[in-house]
């Protein structure tokens, strides 16, 4: 996920109002829970700015366990909402939900490029895009936004808690994803819990530091930036 980020004023303190109503209201319905089924079709998702006023959103769709590429699609559009730290997923999801409209086949689980549960209020775009699609989703995360976690042994399939600070919650999961690399931080997002979350992570190891759906939508997202620009 690439951002481009001038320098942006302080954000209006009625929009994060409102904002935060939004995310409360959305984490009233969020569910976080086993897996119903075991998928078959996982998808990954990411979202970039190539400017300050547009946004690319890439989806792709992969079998699983296979991890075999069954489809791609994305949608190229202006951005609705300015930047708001905390709140990203206000700028991300509606784009997503334009691409995911033209999917034709519809994936059982939504890996997303970015944080789930482990998020402030534990709304991020993980668990945004899960709840307004109804889907079991999760998020995979390059970096920390909240918490604290003892880094995981270099070896691959190391895992270690990551918890909110002040209350000791379990709120995601360090994973290293290859020997000796930095990890990902893992967290469920919506109809999805921890331990599931991060079995479909490593399930979906391709031996580089992301997993295959979300390293998939983002070396598409680069070809597809040049079809736009």
């Amino acid at each position: 996920m690439a951002y481009y980020r001038p320098y942006h004023p302080p954000a209006d303190p009625a929009l994060v109002r409102q904002l935060t109503q939004q995310q409360n209201e959305m984490r009233a319905r969020q569910r976080i829970e086993p897996l119903a089924t075991p998928p078959k079709l996982i998808a990954g998702l990411d979202s970039s700015f190539p400017t300050e006023d547009t946004i690319l959103s890439v989806i792709v769709v992969l079998t699983y366990p296979g991890l075999e590429l069954v489809e791609k699609a994305y949608n190229y559009g202006p951005v609705d909402m300015p930047y708001v730290p905390g709140f990203l997923s206000f700028r991300e999801a509606p784009n997503l939900i334009h691409a995911f409209a033209k999917l034709q086949h519809q994936p059982d689980v939504l890996m997303v490029d970015g944080h789930g549960y482990a998020h402030p209020r534990r709304m991020g775009i993980g668990a945004h895009i899960g709840i307004l699609l109804d889907k079991p989703s999760l998020g995979v995360a390059k970096q920390v936004l909240t918490g604290q976690y003892p880094e995981p042994a270099p070896e691959k399939g190391n895992v270690t808690p990551l918890t909110d600070k002040k209350t000791g919650e379990l709120i995601g999961e360090v994973v290293r994803m290859k020997d000796r690399v930095q990890p990902v931080f893992v967290s469920p997002g919506h109809r999805l819990d921890q331990a599931g979350a991060t079995a479909l992570a490593l399930g979906c190891a391709g031996g580089y530091k992301l997993p295959e759906p979300t390293r998939l939508a983002d070396l598409w997202a680069a070809k597809f930036k040049s079809e736009v620009l």
